[in-house]
């Protein structure tokens, strides 16, 4: 389990999509402001206020217990770094900072770290994977409501400005990268997991979770032009549904009762957008029902779409719209049933964990109770 000059050079594009990301979401807020549309310039900022500070509050808990396990005391600095909303960015700094020596200047020659009983390439990758999970916690949280509200102003208009169309750019390029981070950075981190290799089955898993992705926002999105109130309903319901999910599993990924509770909160809350096993285990008919109810929610939309039309929407655009939505959801139920079936990390050879001095690996990081796929 090694940390490379190419996992680096993720760590690097990964900070830059979200400071991107960030800058775009700030340009597009004072964009709704300045044109008089205040409603939507308040849920923009909103939306990145809540999925912001859940983030903080998990990055400074997972400091809390690490800084407990190594026996040292909680530092006030690292609260007042995430109070100031600057966690994502210490982790991104000691990440990079640690990754660029391990990549590109360790050698093992020079550093024991079997006598040490340290590994610095496992503590870089579970620094970066943790980064991973911050992340995908906050595009689910926060980049997935900005790219429907994107999608929703776009087409009531009919048209849209540069700062829309790069906000619909940068979040869609949030999503899928944060996205397959996660899932190579996870199974990179556990021992007992085989790794994510190979362009084919990163491709097939990011089509995959960004045609799925794709058909169900539009889909939400027409349903909101239709009312507003029934779509809230039936995301409030999903919402519901997920968490009840997290709770019949039983979760166990944070030290204390209050953040587990808003754990489960957030698993529900991306159980909304897309499937993930929240527990490790064999998934095959959780993630079927899973996708036979989403089939059947996006085929129900797009039938009382044709039967009511709608008023305040272009009716030119919905006919390309609903062929774009059964397009995608195919070619993502396609891409789901290739992943799983062909190539899927546990379809290779079982991996075993190293060894040293006889004894097993013992895996004993968070990361073991976290979604995993």
């Amino acid at each position: 389990m090694k940390y490379t000059k190419s996992n680096f050079m993720m760590s690097v594009v990964g900070i830059i999509i979200y400071i991107t990301d960030l800058i775009v979401d700030i340009w597009v807020s004072v964009r709704f402001f300045h044109e008089g549309q205040y409603v939507f310039g308040v849920l923009t900022v909103s939306f990145m206020l809540v999925g912001t500070l859940v983030v903080q509050c998990f990055s400074y808990s997972w400091y809390k217990s690490d800084l407990k396990k190594a026996g040292q005391e909680s530092q006030h600095r690292f609260l007042l770094l995430h109070c100031l909303q600057g966690g994502i960015f210490t982790r991104y700094w000691f990440a990079l900072k640690k990754g660029y020596h391990v990549a590109f200047k360790y050698s093992s020659k020079t550093d024991n770290f079997i006598e040490k009983q340290i590994d610095p390439h496992k503590e870089v990758i579970d620094g970066v994977t943790d980064l991973s999970m911050l992340r995908l916690f906050e595009t689910y949280l926060e980049g997935c409501p900005q790219l429907v509200l994107q999608l929703y102003t776009c087409l009531e208009h009919g048209q849209a400005n540069i700062s829309q169309y790069a906000a619909l750019m940068v979040s869609c390029c949030a999503i899928s990268w944060s996205t397959v981070d996660y899932q190579i950075s996870l199974r990179k981190s556990l021992p007992d997991k085989n790794v994510l290799t190979g362009p084919c089955p990163k491709l097939t898993y990011l089509f995959y979770k960004f045609f799925t992705l794709l058909s169900w926002m539009l889909s939400v999105v027409l349903l909101l032009f239709l009312n507003v109130k029934i779509a809230l309903c039936l995301l409030s319901f999903l919402w519901f549904l997920g968490i009840l999910w997290a709770f019949k599993n039983q979760t166990k990924f944070c030290a204390s009762i209050s953040m587990e509770f808003l754990y489960r909160i957030v698993v529900g809350f991306v159980l909304i957008f897309t499937f993930f096993n929240i527990q490790g285990q064999n998934t095959k008919c959780p993630m079927s029902c899973y996708y036979i109810v989403r089939v059947l929610a996006t085929l129900g939309i797009l039938i009382v779409l044709w039967f009511c039309p709608l008023s305040i929407f272009n009716s030119d655009y919905f006919i390309p719209i609903s062929i774009i939505i059964a397009l995608a959801l195919i070619l993502g139920i396609i891409f789901l049933i290739v992943y799983y079936g062909t190539l899927h990390p546990n379809k290779s050879k079982e991996r075993k964990p190293d060894e040293i001095d006889g004894k097993p690996v013992q895996i004993e990081c968070r990361m073991k109770y976290f979604l995993m796929e």
